[in-house]
C-alpha cells in the first residue's frame, strides 16, 4: 500500500514538474473592429475562439485580442510595439479593417500601404510570426446587417478557418 502510494505521488510530481514553467505560447490578435469583436460578445470574438480551438487540439496558448474598433493603419503603426508584447510568437495581423477606417478619416491607401508594411518590418524584427486574417473575405452570410461586421457564428467560422495556419507558424 505505501509503495503504491509513493509511487502514485511521484507520478503527481512528475507530471506537474513537466508542466511548470512552460510559459504558454502567445499569439495577439492585432486590428480593427473584427479583431475587437464589434457587435458579439468578447468571448464570442474568433480570437477567444481561436484559443478554445489551440487549446482543444492541447496546444499551450495565450490569444491575446488587440483590436480597436474604429483603428486606422496609422493608429495601429503607432501601438504596434505597446500592443504586441515582447515574448510574442505570432501576430494574427488584420489590416483590411484599418484601410476601411483609414477612408473615414481620409487617410490616403498608399499612406496605409505604407503603415502596413511598417507594421510587418517591426513585427518581422523582432521575429515575430505574422499570419494575415482575412474577416473581409467573408460571404455576407456571417456579417452583421452593416456588411462589415462578423456575427458570432462568423467568428467562429473565422476561428476555424484561422486554426491551420496559426498550427503551422506554431510548430514551424
Amino acid at each position: 500500500m505505501w509503495m503504491s502510494l509513493t509511487k502514485r505521488l511521484l507520478l503527481a510530481v512528475l507530471v506537474l514538474c513537466a508542466f511548470v514553467g512552460r510559459s504558454p505560447a502567445q499569439i495577439v490578435a492585432f486590428g480593427a473592429s473584427n479583431v475587437a469583436g464589434a457587435g458579439v460578445e468578447s468571448g464570442q470574438a474568433w480570437p477567444a475562439q481561436l484559443e478554445a480551438l489551440l487549446r482543444e487540439k492541447g496546444y499551450n496558448v495565450n490569444v491575446i485580442n488587440a483590436g480597436i474598433t474604429g483603428d486606422t493603419t496609422t493608429h495601429m503603426l503607432e501601438r504596434v510595439d505597446s500592443s504586441i508584447p515582447n515574448g510574442t510568437k505570432i501576430v494574427v495581423l488584420d489590416i483590411g479593417g484599418g484601410f476601411f477606417n483609414d477612408e473615414r478619416f481620409n487617410i490616403s491607401h498608399d499612406q496605409g500601404v505604407k503603415d502596413m508594411r511598417a507594421i510587418a518590418a517591426r513585427l518581422h524584427a523582432r521575429g515575430i510570426k505574422i499570419v494575415p486574417e482575412f474577416a473581409n473575405r467573408m460571404p455576407d452570410k456571417f456579417k452583421q446587417p452593416d456588411k462589415i461586421h462578423l456575427t458570432a457564428a462568423g467568428h467562429q467560422e473565422l476561428a476555424k478557418l484561422l486554426l491551420p495556419y496559426v498550427i503551422k507558424a506554431l510548430t514551424q
